[in-house]
């Protein structure tokens, strides 16, 4: 079975895979796994301006990873639960395309090995 490449087309899981592409933003959602985290806190681990910090922010933001909250001067950010559950959806489609495609690798060589050894 052959399947569009556009009917798969999915632009929020191109927006996940974006976000989780950068090491900097997944370094940033493992620290927000633990508990939600001010923007400076952050940013200081990364080395990297608030400016740059507050763009991987952003994008996280726009993927529906994280969400922020702004408290007076302070901006807090949360992860979102359950929003990397497109990411492990299409993963278990693949895993389980490639899986069906192999066993019937596997059947043909053998079936090709049992006619050669006749």
């Amino acid at each position: 079975m052959i399947v569009s490449h556009m009917a798969k087309h999915d632009p929020g899981l191109s927006l996940l895979f974006h976000a989780l592409a950068d090491p900097t933003r997944r370094s940033i959602l493992m620290g927000l796994a633990e508990r939600p985290a001010r923007v400076t806190d952050l940013s200081a681990p990364t080395g990297f301006s608030l400016p740059t910090v507050m763009r991987h922010l952003s994008v996280l933001e726009e993927a529906g990873l994280i969400t922020t909250a702004k408290d007076g001067r302070v901006r807090t950010c949360a992860i979102v639960p359950g929003a990397l559950a497109p990411v492990q959806t299409w993963l278990d489609e693949q895993r389980s395309l490639w899986e069906a495609r192999l066993g019937r690798l596997d059947a043909f060589a053998t079936k090709a090995m049992k006619k050669g050894s006749q």
